[in-house]
């Protein structure tokens, strides 16, 4: 089995929670940029890596603490910078929290056939990397029923999509959300196992323009509400 172990989690940011709520938004376009495998492995652990080693509670609250999410990562062509001239090898890997390592489920660069997938947003084939959300939904379902399925499931998705929206902002990159595309062509596209459904696509890259706002524009905007 080959396994790939990502750097371990340290504080590598200085920009604040505060900060990164306030500039995160949904990026379309990324500049063709690989992105780094320090910042790759922090977004994964933020997003689903372990808090707590001796309970393994995860980065992003889980109903029961029942788990019951997938990461896969769809890595393009020189797409992820390990060391000067290195890259991680295209392919999809799967992230594995307890060891917060990747193991490599396909080799080569499918992000044009994950692209046509997701409907052809193109956003998904220019970006270096997809993050893919699955859900093994008996997990939690053997535990909460139908109401597992239909609510405490896609609310766990939505932690996850979030803290990834915040890391990679935090880090300079950016992000979007995608909800949009055939789950069967995806699941194939990726790997994955009969019993996962694909939820989420992330791509995540460099945005090609920069977000320019500020707290001070906040408050100018509620003064003015306000008046």
């Amino acid at each position: 089995m080959s396994i790939i172990y990502l750097p371990v989690p340290r504080k590598i940011t200085s920009i604040t929670v505060e900060e990164a709520i306030l500039l995160r938004r949904s990026i379309r376009e990324f500049k063709k940029v690989p992105i780094k495998l320090e910042h790759l492995s922090m977004i994964l652990w933020t997003a689903y890596g372990i808090t707590n080693p001796v309970k393994g509670f995860r980065a992003s609250p889980s109903a029961g603490a029942t788990y019951p999410l997938e990461l896969y990562v769809v890595v393009g062509e020189s797409a992820v910078h390990i060391l000067e001239g290195n890259y991680l090898e295209a392919g999809v890997y799967r992230y594995i929290p307890h060891i917060h390592g990747l193991f490599i489920k396909k080799k080569g660069d499918v992000r044009k056939n994950l692209m046509v997938a997701a409907l052809h947003q193109k956003w998904v084939e220019e970006a270096p990397i997809s993050i893919v959300i699955c859900a093994i939904y008996e997990r939690t379902t053997r535990y909460y029923g139908e109401r597992g399925r239909s609510r405490y499931v896609p609310i766990d998705v939505g932690h996850v999509g979030q803290n990834i929206y915040l890391m990679s902002t935090a880090l300079g990159y950016g992000t979007v959300a995608i909800g949009a595309f055939r789950d069967s062509e995806v699941a194939t596209v990726i790997g994955v196992e009969s019993n996962e459904t694909p939820i989420y696509i992330m791509p995540i890259g460099i945005p090609k323009t920069t977000i320019s706002i500020s707290f001070d524009d906040i408050k100018l905007y509620l003064d003015r509400a306000r008046q």
